[in-house]
C-alpha cells in the first residue's frame, strides 16, 4: 500500500511535509484533518493519544508520528536524494541541523500566540501577556534562523530539500499572528518567496485550503479520516 499522510488545517505545520512528498515523487495518499473540530474528537485518539498532525501510515500500516520521525522516515527512502543529502555530507549534517531548531525552538515560540489566539473564553491580560511574550521569542527565533541561512538558492543548497518543507509549514505563521514584517530577515523573506512559489508547495497549500489541484501525479488521492482511524487506529 501507499503511505497516508494525516495533515492538519488550517495552516498546519504538516503542510510542508505534503510538498516534501510530492519533492520525492513516490506514491502517496493523504487524508485531510480538521485541526478544530475532528481532531478534537476522542475517536481521534485512536490514531493519536496527543491529538496531534501530522500522522504517517507506512506502507507497512503501521502508524508514525512526530514531524523529525516522519522526516526521517521519508529521508530513509529518499534513494534517489530528491530530498536529502548523503548521510556522510556536510549538507546532512546542516539539514538536520536545520530541522531539529525549527522543529523545536522555531516552532515552539508560536506556542503562546496561539494559545492567546484560542483562549476561551477570552482572558484579555493574560491574552495580551502571551502574545508580548510570544512575539518577543518568535523574533528572536527569526533571527537565530535568519544567521543559520546562506546565500543558496534554498535552505541547503540549490534545491529544495525536507529543511524547506518543513520551514515552510511554520514560516507562514509569522504572517498569521501579524509579528513583524518578514521584510526584517531578507534571506529568509527571499527563501519564503521562492518556496511560495514552489509547485510543491502551491499545491500543497491549494489542498490545505480545501481546494481541488493538480500535483505531479504521486499522490493516489485522499482517505476519509474515518476510515483511517477503522483501519489502522489502535
Amino acid at each position: 500500500m501507499e503511505p497516508i499522510l494525516l495533515y492538519g488545517f488550517p495552516a498546519g505545520s504538516s503542510m510542508g511535509l505534503v510538498a516534501a512528498l510530492e519533492w520525492l515523487g513516490k506514491p502517496y495518499r493523504l487524508c485531510r484533518v480538521d485541526m478544530l473540530g475532528e481532531m478534537r474528537e476522542q475517536s481521534y485518539t485512536r490514531i493519536n493519544r496527543r491529538v496531534e498532525t501530522p500522522v504517517l501510515v507506512t506502507d507497512r500500516g503501521e502508524v508514525l508520528t512526530e514531524t523529525m520521525a516522519i522526516a526521517a522516515w521519508l529521508e530513509a527512502r529518499d534513494t534517489a536524494r530528491r530530498i536529502s543529502f548523503d548521510s556522510q555530507s556536510r549538507e546532512a549534517d546542516l539539514m538536520h541541523q536545520l530541522m531539529a531548531f525549527i522543529n523545536t525552538g522555531f516552532t515552539g515560540a508560536f506556542a503562546p500566540l496561539w494559545v492567546a489566539l484560542e483562549m476561551a473564553p477570552p482572558n484579555p491580560p493574560l491574552q495580551s501577556a502571551l502574545r508580548e511574550f510570544g512575539m518577543a521569542a518568535v523574533i528572536n527565533r527569526h533571527d537565530r534562523v535568519e544567521e543559520m541561512l546562506g546565500d543558496t538558492r534554498f535552505a541547503i543548497g540549490d534545491r529544495p530539500s525536507l529543511a524547506d518543507g518543513i520551514l515552510a509549514g511554520v514560516a507562514r505563521w509569522l504572517d498569521i499572528h501579524d509579528v513583524a514584517d518578514a521584510s526584517r530577515w531578507p534571506r529568509l523573506a527571499a527563501l519564503r518567496k521562492r518556496l511560495e512559489a514552489d509547485p510543491a508547495i502551491v499545491y500543497a497549500m491549494a489542498l490545505e485550503r480545501g481546494e481541488q489541484a493538480q500535483g505531479n501525479g504521486a499522490c493516489k488521492g485522499h482517505v476519509d479520516l474515518a476510515t483511517v482511524i477503522d483501519r489502522f487506529g489502535g
